[in-house]
């Protein structure tokens, strides 16, 4: 077998099947709206359990609609979901690696099938666009294919090692380690729930997914997606509920022996305090950053601009890798935020599931709320050169709409400067030289994403072997300092915004959900 991504926008625009690509998400809008207003189960082993009190799902771009309802999961929820892991890890973990590959292949080629109704479906419960909400489906694939790549090529990762004397037979086998709790986050809420899923059980565990309350229902898809591959019984469990029942409950169980987080840095520091406290164990987490790109006086200001405003404003900054500092060399302070305000302010702001929208909603009120208290904090502190306000007229009444933000003149200690918000304001900062500008970069206590734009080779060279970040990009048009791919760019961050420092997507992902044992026998 041979990796490729699905890159479905991409493949669409080089064989001009633009249209095809847009009337087949329209009809997936309309396709998904039959089975909104349901109310969903839990799924524990082979049991889908009702009965618990409910929680709404609605869409964040339009509050009127009822995506579905679902189950309040209860501390013993998730015990039980833990137990029923637990009964299938033996027969799972002795599972051939192949059987496990075919298995999520499986589940790849139904996410490709459906995936306008999925993607229709994300737009819905996140607020996606349909350009973005396609290549979280498409991540998600490529999730599934790639990793099940990663085990055919690593031989299920049972390699022969050398010997000491003639009759000694050495082995390292790398072995599943039992029961995980994977918590997903809302803003790739099929890619990254997938990624991590899929990191446990091709590995051999078994696992307990709990979703985050914003996103179940993309959640509930994949559950489905991979039973319906012939994935047995209790080797995933699907519990919603809040983080402080059911997440602290994975999180204090002794019976899990691994967990695979992404989230906000506070949330995941107390997580890993919480699950390494009584013992060491293997814990995967992306917790964030305050990523920068870096616009000297040797960019290419037009393509400078575009990439920095699709990095700050794509998914309404809701992205860990989102561009939320852009670091200007005084000689063309001036010309690029005139062309990145002019960008900025061509953005078309709505309902994410219309053809023409850039920006859809913010993901609830807690973050609407956090932007209309920063935008007041920017405009107080420095000069708003756009935006700084929510949207309520028409339609956008009855959703979180707020404007593409962009603040300048702040000090440069401004907690703005510091803080990771989720929300989309970009603070500008000025520097004189790329020293200054490596350095204010670095003094970030994240250290995920990073950008530059440069001609120069030499300061481009000088950026990739100085920045302090897991991911790092020079020009890219299509965003600062997003849009990694499986395969192509590792995601995973150093400093404050990981634990393990392994990106998804990349060729050591996997060993972090396997430990290792030496086998030696003599004959």
């Amino acid at each position: 077998m041979e990796f490729s991504n699905e890159r479905t926008w991409l493949s669409a625009t080089e064989t001009g099947t633009q249209e095809e690509f847009h009337s087949r998400f329209e009809s997936a809008i309309y396709k998904v709206r039959e089975d909104f207003g349901d109310t969903h189960p839990i799924h524990i082993g082979d049991e889908a359990i009702m009965g618990r009190p409910a929680f709404e799902d609605r869409s964040p771009a339009d509050l009127r609609i009822l995506l579905g309802r679902f189950q309040a999961g209860t501390a013993n929820d998730a015990k039980r979901a833990i137990a029923a892991a637990k009964s299938a890890f033996p027969e799972w973990s002795r599972t051939d690696p192949i059987e496990r590959v075919k298995i999520m292949l499986r589940a790849a080629d139904r996410m490709s099938a459906d995936k306008y109704e999925l993607a229709a479906l994300m737009s819905f419960e996140n607020g996606k666009n349909r350009f973005e909400a396609v290549a979280d489906v498409d991540e998600a694939i490529d999730f599934l294919r790639y990793y099940s790549q990663q085990v055919v090529d690593n031989q299920g990762f049972d390699r022969e090692m050398g010997r000491t004397v003639r009759n000694e037979r050495a082995r390292s086998v790398l072995r599943p380690y039992g029961v995980w709790a994977v918590i997903s986050p809302f803003n790739f809420p099929l890619a990254i729930a997938t990624g991590m899923t899929a990191g446990a059980l091709i590995t051999g565990n078994t696992a307990v997914l709990k979703p985050a309350s914003d996103t179940p229902f993309l959640a509930l898809r994949l559950y489905e997606t991979l039973r319906e591959s012939d994935l047995p019984p209790g080797v995933l469990n699907y519990v919603t509920g809040s983080g402080a029942t059911v997440g602290a409950t994975l999180t204090a169980s002794d019976d899990v022996e691994g967990l695979a987080f992404t989230g906000s840095r506070d949330v995941g520091l107390a997580a890993f305090r919480a699950f390494t406290a009584k013992r060491p164990r293997p814990v995967v987490t992306e917790m964030g950053g305050k990523n920068p790109a870096i616009v000297t006086a040797k960019a290419d200001v037009a393509v400078a601009a575009e990439g920095v405003m699709r990095g700050a404003f794509g998914y309404g900054g809701q992205k860990c890798s989102a561009t939320s500092r852009v670091l200007v060399e005084k000689k063309v302070q001036r010309e690029f935020l005139e062309a990145l305000v002019e960008q900025t302010d061509g953005i078309v702001l709505g309902p994410p599931w219309e053809r023409e929208v850039f920006l859809g909603p913010v993901i609830n009120e807690a973050a609407f709320t956090t932007f209309r208290r920063f935008a007041k904090v920017a405009a107080k502190g420095g000069k708003v050169l756009t935006g700084g306000g929510a949207r309520t007229e028409g339609v956008l009444k009855h959703g979180y709409y707020v404007e593409p933000t962009i603040v300048d003149r702040l000090r440069p200690d401004h907690r703005i400067h510091r803080e990771e918000l989720f929300v989309p304001i970009l603070s500008a900062i000025p520097f004189n030289g790329l020293d200054e500008a490596l350095e204010i970069a670095n003094a970030s206590e994240y250290g995920l994403t990073a950008g530059i734009f440069s001609r120069d080779e030499r300061e481009v060279q000088a950026f990739f072997d100085r920045i302090e970040a897991g991911v790092a990009y020079a020009n890219r048009r299509q965003g600062s300092t997003t849009g990694a791919m499986v395969g192509c760019q590792p995601f995973g961050g150093w400093k404050m915004s990981s634990v393990t420092f392994r990106g998804a997507g990349g060729p050591y992902y996997l060993q972090q959900f396997l430990r290792e044992q030496a086998r030696t026998s003599y004959v």
